[in-house]
């Protein structure tokens, strides 16, 4: 459930920068070499809001156990994640990861993909956490049901 809260607030920050910046974004993620135009424009778009309602989903129902957010939030980290490691394999200079929009910039460099492989690692805690909360059905369980109904 924190690690729900925390991840919720990340990507509201995230969410709320990158749209209050709305205008650069999409040239900021053009500056990655994998889209451009409107590609760049639909990218943009389609982290913004796979953030912003994960974060929702995160901060409103911490406790939730549906795969959703899990799938959407997982989602956004692969994105951000192989956006970053292709441009620093290709030794692309980038003033700014975008991960903020135009706010709090931070230049792309070797601790940006530490932070990349951080949110994976967390999706895949979520993950887990997903599959530990649910019951596994037995045939003898099944059966029950079954008969019960």
């Amino acid at each position: 459930m924190i690690l729900r809260l925390v991840l919720g607030l990340l990507l509201a920050a995230m969410a709320l920068g990158q749209a209050a910046s709305f205008d650069a974004m999409p040239a900021i993620l053009t500056t990655y070499g994998l889209t451009s135009g409107a590609a760049s424009t639909a990218l943009a778009v389609a982290l913004i809001s796979a953030q912003a309602v994960t974060a929702v989903w995160f901060l409103a129902r911490p406790r939730s156990r549906a795969t959703t957010p899990v799938w959407l939030y997982t989602g956004v980290a692969v994105v951000w994640a192989v956006l970053a490691s292709q441009a620093l394999a290709r030794g692309l200079v980038l003033d700014n990861c975008g991960c903020f929009g135009t706010y709090l910039p931070q230049p792309l460099r070797w601790y940006v993909l530490v932070e990349d492989a951080l949110m994976l690692l967390y999706a895949w805690l979520l993950w887990r956490g997903l599959r530990r909360a649910r019951p596994t059905s037995s045939p003898a369980t099944a059966r029950t049901r079954q008969e019960n109904h």
